[in-house]
């Protein structure tokens, strides 16, 4: 039975999650505050965290980024923000999807079979990707250039990864928009080129060479 962990403060609300969860055949238990969650996610084995982000003593955000410096348990952000840079801030800090309050228990029970089922799926990342010097260890997490460590935030290693696991075919806007940002992204539409900027940024310009490739009026790819 796979075993989730309900984060949230709202009495009322980790309840009934519980229950459906139960209902649907999961294993559920919940942490009131912050600290209490992070404590119980680091020192017992959950498939999936459902993270609220204003919770007492230590915020969403917080737990989420020390829970990830020791595991990659799968979170789903629950909040009642709708600001675009609480969600960015909370995919970049490695949170694997998030669901605005108030929601709909069936969107909610949906976003937690995808993120299962992307946890469950085979490994078939183990090998490294390489490009022009640049070498991507996904297991790991980690790029270097020429043996040199680069330091990428969330984001843009997604991006990073996608292109060089495409390399050789041009991926438009909107597909790169989907696939690192979510098919619900709420936000500026030219995300996709600001993080293009950013990786040109410590990788191009820093290590004199041409690694992502603009195709005008389509896309963007890495060429070999």
């Amino acid at each position: 039975m796979q075993r989730i962990l309900i984060v949230e403060d709202e009495e009322k609300i980790a309840r009934f999650v519980e229950l459906e969860l139960q209902h649907e055949g999961y294993s559920a238990e919940k942490a009131q505050d912050g600290r209490t969650g992070l404590d119980k996610a680091l020192s017992e084995p959950f498939d999936l965290i459902l993270l609220d982000v204003m919770l007492p003593q230590l915020n969403g955000l917080e737990v989420l980024r020390r829970l990830r410096q020791k595991k990659a348990t799968p979170v789903i952000l629950l909040t009642a923000r709708d600001a675009v840079m609480d969600k960015v801030s909370g995919l970049d800090a490695g949170a694997d999807d998030y669901v605005t309050k108030p929601f709909a228990i069936e969107e909610l029970l949906a976003r937690i079979r995808v993120a299962l089922k992307k946890k469950a799926a085979p490994a078939t990342e183990t090998e490294k990707l390489t490009a022009h010097g640049v070498e991507l260890d996904v297991d790991r997490h980690e790029v270097t250039v020429h043996g040199e460590p680069v330091e990428l935030t969330n984001r843009e290693f997604s991006l990073l990864r996608h292109l060089m696991q495409n390399k050789n075919l041009v991926l438009s806007r909107e597909h790169l928009l989907q696939e690192i940002c979510g098919y619900d992204y709420v936000g500026e539409t030219n995300a996709i080129d600001v993080y293009v900027r950013y990786l040109r940024t410590k990788i191009d310009d820093r290590y004199g060479i041409k690694l992502i490739t603009t195709v005008r009026g389509v896309g963007y790819a890495i060429k070999e």
